[in-house]
């Protein structure tokens, strides 16, 4: 017997697969905009212009001290001799900016592990 209401009707076996076919193009127009899209930090190397970047600190003297590579500068963090206030400069930059205004120089305090004090 023939029931239009019925799971298994004709007409809603049709709904069901346009529904699937439906939902299918959604889902790969959804992954082939995330393959495109393009999130700083998020797996994607760092450009080469970071990695080479050399970088001079104001040291209290009124002196600067460098060049330094973002290793050394991560050290330095690390050491407590340049931290938030200090003013850093690199090529490209028109003026001294203390460290925690340059995105170069937050990612390496980020990435810097605490100081490990033994027992926890």
């Amino acid at each position: 017997m023939y029931d239009e209401k019925s799971f298994y009707s004709m007409d809603r076996l049709i709904e069901f697969g346009m529904g699937m076919a439906m939902a299918q193009q959604m889902v790969q127009s959804m992954n082939q905009t995330m393959q495109n899209m393009h999130i700083p930090g998020a797996g994607n190397p760092i450009p080469q212009t970071v990695q080479a970047a050399r970088f001079y600190y104001a040291v209290l003297d009124g002196k600067q001290a460098g060049p330094f590579s973002e290793t050394e500068i991560a050290r330095l963090i690390n050491d407590k001799k340049v931290s938030k206030e200090t003013l850093v400069w690199y090529p490209g930059l028109s003026n001294w900016k203390t460290a925690e205004n340059i995105p170069e120089i937050l990612r390496l305090v980020a990435l810097t592990p605490p100081a490990f004090g033994g027992t926890p």
